[in-house]
Order: structure tokens, then sequence, then C-alpha cells
């Protein structure tokens, strides 16, 4: 009787610390503001926290919403281990056939081998769940152990339906609250970023510039003749144009850079660590781009070419940082370089110069070049 009862005591403690690190666990996961913490915290954390072996995560991304958000966080979803993202809630099924209720028992290969289909080592005990939201399809969750009786099909789904219930809730928060976020700082239009994002991004990126002594440039970019196109083609064509264009452009641009479309027919690029020579180099390399561009919709084409100007911002050593608003100056010398361009005859990059703290002074200067 007293080792029975020592047994049960000794199991009522681990069911409490277990019970512990699994609030730990679910608080942590509902403090969580970002989709690509909330998928880090899961794939990698969660291991530590149920003593498993390895976690897949499953998500139905038919509009392409949840890779796009999760790249713009600097996260390579496509090399992330564990996580897999389908198109469809047909080829979920196909991958990984239907299932209503969660499953904890044996691996068996022929019906969950795709689970864990990107690990050397299989599981030998397995507890899969579907994850639901209002009724509607998110994924799967799905934890491996190298252990058979860590996942016995005698043990009750309650922890596992739980644990798929509050995944389900943070990964619909967290989707909803990033939708707002991308929908507040993205064009509606072209699908790059707004002006709103760039007028935040733009100071950022100048005081880290400034930390590490880096240049930035930016490039303002205008459509040439884009009012004609609108008034003799229709307003269709001129969106169609301005979506081209904003394609042509990113496709010029490093991941890190920084795109927005500044207004109408307008768009704004920043280029960190990138210095006088280099950006005048992408600037011409955007307007060739842009130049062989043809625009196609209902039999109608048209060519397009567009005017650039060119600013950079310099940092000197041991400079006092200027009152001036450095960030301002950046898009004002672009924006009247643009101008410029526009007046020597459009479809041409035009520099504006070279912003400069000249060391140990409080001033700034502009080299005209």
């Amino acid at each position: 009787m007293q080792s029975h009862l020592e047994s049960m005591l000794d199991r009522a403690k681990i069911n409490s610390a277990y019970l512990r690190k699994f609030q730990a666990f679910e608080m942590r996961l509902l403090k969580l503001n970002s989709l690509s913490d909330m998928v880090e915290h899961l794939l990698d954390d969660a291991k530590d926290y149920f003593d498993i072996d390895m976690i897949g995560l499953c998500l139905v991304d038919e509009k392409g919403e949840i890779a796009a958000i999760l790249s713009e966080a600097g996260y390579d979803c496509r090399s992330k281990k564990g996580l897999t993202l389908l198109d469809s809630k047909n080829k979920r099924v196909s991958t990984f056939g239907i299932m209503s209720r969660p499953y904890i028992g044996a691996f068996n290969n022929a019906k969950y081998g795709n689970y864990f289909s990107d690990v050397e080592k299989k599981p030998a005990s397995i507890a899969v769940t579907p994850l639901t939201r209002r009724d509607t399809i998110l994924g799967s969750l799905s934890l491996g152990s190298y252990q058979i009786d860590r996942f016995a099909d005698t043990m009750a789904t309650d922890f596992v339906e739980h644990l798929a219930s509050i995944v389900g809730i943070c990964l619909e928060n967290n989707l909803n609250f990033e939708t707002i976020k991308r929908t507040s700082f993205v064009d509606g239009l072209t699908g790059i970023n707004n002006r709103r994002f760039f007028e935040q991004r733009i100071g950022e990126e100048v005081d880290r510039c400034r930390r590490n002594l880096d240049p930035i440039s930016c490039l303002f970019l205008d459509i040439d003749f884009f009012k004609v196109v609108n008034d003799k083609l229709g307003h269709q064509v001129g969106d169609k144009v301005l979506c081209e264009v904003a394609n042509a452009i990113k496709a010029q641009l490093r991941s890190n850079d920084v795109l927005a479309r500044y207004g109408g027919e307008e768009f704004v690029v920043l280029l960190s660590n990138i210095d006088e020579v280099m950006v005048l180099e992408i600037a011409e390399r955007i307007l060739k781009t842009i130049r062989s561009l043809t625009v196609i919709l209902d039999g109608s084409s048209i060519s397009v070419t567009v005017s650039i100007g060119v600013s950079t911002y310099l940092p000197a050593p041991s400079s006092i940082p200027s009152e001036c608003d450095i960030p301002s100056m950046l898009v004002k010398i672009a924006d009247a370089a643009l101008y410029k361009a526009k007046r020597g005859g459009r479809n041409r990059v035009e520099n504006g110069g070279v912003i400069s703290e000249k060391s140990g002074i409080d001033k700034v200067s502009v080299a005209k070049i």
C-alpha cells in the first residue's frame, strides 16, 4: 500500500510539473504578437516544454498571405524544418488524408508518414490533430517521439485537443492582426508598401545607417505621361501599368530594400548600405527594365518609361548629429532630381547629389555631381 501511495504521489508531482510547463507554454503563446514568433515558439520551444523529439505544423495558405507575412518578417518559411504551407484545403486532404479527430498512438508510416516527411529518423509514437477555428480547417499539428510509450492509444486526447484549440485561436488572432497591419501599410492596388509605411521606415533606416556609418540612398520614380494613359486608354489600363511598373521595380531590388507607392504614379525606393555609385547603377538598371516593358490589356499594348531622381546620405565618423531632418532631405533632394529629369526630357536618371555631415561640426552639405 505504501509503495502504491508513493507511486501515486510521484505521478501526481510529475503531472503537476507537466501542467505548470504546459501553462507556461500556453501563456507565452498567447502573449506573442507576431505570426513569425508564434511559429518559432511552436516549432522550436514546444519540444523542450513537452519533452518530444519533433513537431510539425501544416497550415492552409490558399491566398499566400501566411507566406507573405512570414517573408516580410524575414522568416524563411520554405527552409524551416517542420513547417508546411499548402495552397489549398484539397491539397491538405490529398497529402495528409481526412482527419476530424486527433490520433494518438504508434506511428504508421502509410497513414502518417507525410506529417513527418522532413525528418530523417521517424518517430515511434505520435499525436496528430487537425487545427480548426470557426468550422474552418487551418491545418494540422503533429507531435512525435522516439519513445513508443510517449503517445499511447490509451491516452486521453484532452491535452492534444486543448493544445490545438489554443494554437488555432493564436493563429487566427495573429493572422487577423497581421492582415490589419499589412492593410494599413500596403497599397491596395499594387500590393507594395504605401507612403505611410515608407515615412515610418525611413527614419529607422537612416538612424541605423548613422550608427553603422553605412550609406543610404533614395530613388524617386515617376511614370512618364501617365495622365495621357488614363485619359486615352482608361483607368483600367492605367491601373495595369501601375502594377506592372511596381513589379518591374521590385524585381530589381533586394528583399530588404524598401519600395513604396508614394502617391499617384510616383514610387520611392530606399536602399540601405548603397552608395552613390551603386545607386546610379541600380537606377539605370530599373530604367532599362521598364523601358523594355510592354503592358497588354484587352488587346491594347503600351510601352512605358519612367524618370528617376537619386539622392544619397553618407554619415561621417565622429560627426555631431545634425539638427537637419536627414530623412526629409533625402526624399526632397531625390524628388527635386526627379523633376530635373522630367525637364531634361524624361526617361532618364538625374543625380541629386550626396548629403554629408562634416566631421566635428553641426552642418550638413550637399555635394552636387
